[in-house]
């Protein structure tokens, strides 16, 4: 029987999980669900289920949380709830919404198949109005999900999944079905369906972009506002002709560069810009209102610089892999991951690396929110195939779809030291894969910079990402104390994991350079099992080697940018600065001390 999970996150009404798209008439439907494990995926259909035991949502049953915290092999799970339609009029429409399900998701609303979905970290819905009992005026109706995700494929994205029984090495815990909230909303028949803001800081403007669904009767408008600091700075409506509209909206100039200063968006000075977004019908009357945000900020590289709206900005990141020892991939709370993005500050980094995972939308709201940068990374398949190809595309352009207009997010990663495409130095069709994502990620975002694959290998770039996990920090400076007159002899002889960093033809002049993975210092009680790239015996010689190497790390002119290894604890690996529960191995002004220098 499941065991009882305390959670904040199954009935918040107040944590939309979607904050650039969003509306007053919606229903969280985490928490207690009917839940069966069927290990080798022999029920096909919702009748065929023997629902033994409950689960909580949106917590994966590997974890504590969910109450269930089984951790062995199986290729589907069940879920099964029961809930109340709000009563639904004036042609209303009700939309149910998953923010994630590992990996294929089927979904039933009373017995009728409502949705199919493959990919484990990218959100999907579906209108459920028309499969409804009693017409939509009330009543209960029943949601059954099954998730197929074979423990043993390699050949899909499943970033830190292990596919060995019990976690080694760098890999964890799977994840398995829903892991991200899944909640409705009452929605008019015509609607808002997608926004998209792109800041264009040069012209003062913002490009907007909107997407309507349902029909779209004559004499359509949308009507936008945009606000900041309780001041409105633009209020304008139009015509829309067809389902589709993009507009530049300019915003007043306010010339003096300290009154810019005020609108743009930075890590210590976050300013986000509110906006409210109304359809209109032939008559004036508002027929569909949401809420939105954008910011005022530009992001890219200027020869061996990152800038940020225009000015050269270091970049101290820390890599976090997004796990909670009771909750694994799923944050236990909102006020956790607010408590993240926090943290990452306190510690004197100014943005994180999201390694291997696409991170549930609200830390990158409170990311927005607070003023800390974030990489976005795609999570990995082991495998490469035809499959693979088609799995990781399809999934990539999902994710980017999701998260574009988030101000925080100043860089895509696609690929992650090689990762499923192991033989990119002999194999053409590999580097020609990665050459095709990073020119797909950039003809769908030309606005950030992406790197091809993060480490080493690199194929195509903007920005030069080398991993080394170097151990004494007079031989990091003796490695990168180089100029551009001898920094030939790096890329042609160094071999940090014993991988060429550049592969021919991949130009590394006039691009920034950073040290993306490094570090990896671990501190933990228990030695026999957890591991690090570099062990300390004590906290008072764990905070000394980080503030070494941090300082040898800093004082390289060559890097216009770091990212240390790791926020936390992550399991077994015991790198973190943090223990998995959020504690400081040393004093967190000490770390941030050694960060910032």
């Amino acid at each position: 029987m499941a065991r009882k999970a305390a959670t904040k996150r199954s009935a918040d009404q107040h944590e939309y999980p979607r904050m650039q798209l969003r509306r007053a008439n919606w229903t969280n439907l985490n928490g207690t669900w009917d839940f069966a494990i069927d290990a080798t995926a022999q029920w096909t259909a919702p009748d065929q289920v023997e629902f033994d035991r409950t689960i909580v949502v949106p917590f994966a049953p590997e974890t504590p949380a969910s109450g269930v915290e089984e951790t062995g092999f199986f290729d589907a799970v069940w879920y099964r709830r029961t809930f109340a339609t709000p009563k639904l009029k004036n042609g209303e429409r009700l939309i149910l919404h998953f923010g994630a399900v590992d990996y294929e998701a089927s979904v039933w609303v009373n017995d009728s198949l409502a949705a199919r979905h493959e990919g484990g970290y990218t959100p999907f819905s579906a209108d459920i109005t028309d499969l409804l009992d009693g017409d939509g005026a009330g009543g209960a109706q029943t949601i059954v999900v099954r998730a197929f995700d074979d423990p043993h494929d390699l050949a899909k994205p499943r970033g830190k999944q292990d596919w060995q029984l019990e976690p080694h090495s760098i890999w964890y815990f799977r994840t398995t079905g829903i892991w991200q909230t899944v909640w409705m909303e009452v929605v008019p028949q015509t609607r808002i369906a997608s926004l998209q803001w792109t800041p264009c800081v040069r012209e003062w403007a913002f490009d907007f972009s909107a997407r309507v669904a349902g029909p779209v009767p004559d004499g359509l408008k949308l009507r936008l506002r945009l606000s900041a600091h309780g001041k409105e700075l633009t209020h304008d409506a139009y015509s829309l002709s067809d389902r589709e509209i993009l507009r530049r909206i300019a915003l007043p100039d306010p010339g003096i560069e300290d009154h810019r200063n005020d609108l743009l968006w930075w890590p210590d000075r976050p300013n986000l810009i509110d906006a409210e977004i109304e359809l209109l019908d032939g008559d004036g009357e508002v027929i569909d209102r949401v809420e939105s945000y954008t910011a005022m900020r530009s992001v890219g590289v200027d020869h061996d610089r990152f800038v940020l709206n225009g000015r050269m900005v270091d970049l101290k990141l820390v890599l976090d892999q997004g796990y909670w020892r009771e909750s694994g991939l799923t944050a236990p709370s909102d006020a956790a991951l607010r408590r993240d993005v926090e943290l990452v500050k306190e510690l004197g980094f100014n943005g994180v690396r999201k390694h291997q995972k696409i991170e549930d939308p609200r830390f990158l709201y409170w990311a927005d929110k607070l003023g800390l940068m974030a990489w976005e990374e795609m999570p990995s398949p082991y495998r490469f195939s035809q499959q693979a190809i088609e799995r990781l595309t399809r999934e990539w352009l999902a994710a980017m779809a999701r998260d574009i207009s988030h101000p925080c997010i100043i860089c895509w990663v696609p690929f992650n030291e090689s990762w499923g495409v192991p033989d990119l130095p002999n194999v053409a069709a590999q580097r020609e894969f990665l050459r095709g994502v990073y020119h797909l990620t950039k003809s769908f975002d030309p606005n950030r910079p992406v790197i091809g694959n993060d480490g080493w290998e690199m194929v195509v770039t903007d920005i030069v990402a080398i991993h080394d996990y170097e151990r004494v920090p007079d031989n990091v400076t003796k490695r990168y104390a180089r100029t551009k007159g001898n920094l030939a002899d790096l890329f042609k002889y160094e071999r940090p994991g014993h991988k060429q960093l550049l592969l021919e033809g991949c130009p590394y002049e006039n691009r920034p350079i950073m040290l993306t993975e490094f570090g990896g210092i671990a501190y933990s009680k228990d030695t026999k099992h957890t591991w690090g790239y570099k062990r300390a015996a004590t906290p008072r010689e764990f905070g000394k080697q980080y503030g070494d190497l941090l300082a040898a790390v800093r004082a390289m002119p060559l890097f216009s940018g770091f990212c240390y290894t790791q926020f936390t604890d992550t399991y077994q690996e015991a790198n973190g600065l943090l223990y998995m529960d959020r504690t400081p191995k040393v004093p967190i002004k000490e770390i941030r001390k050694a960060t910032s220098g």
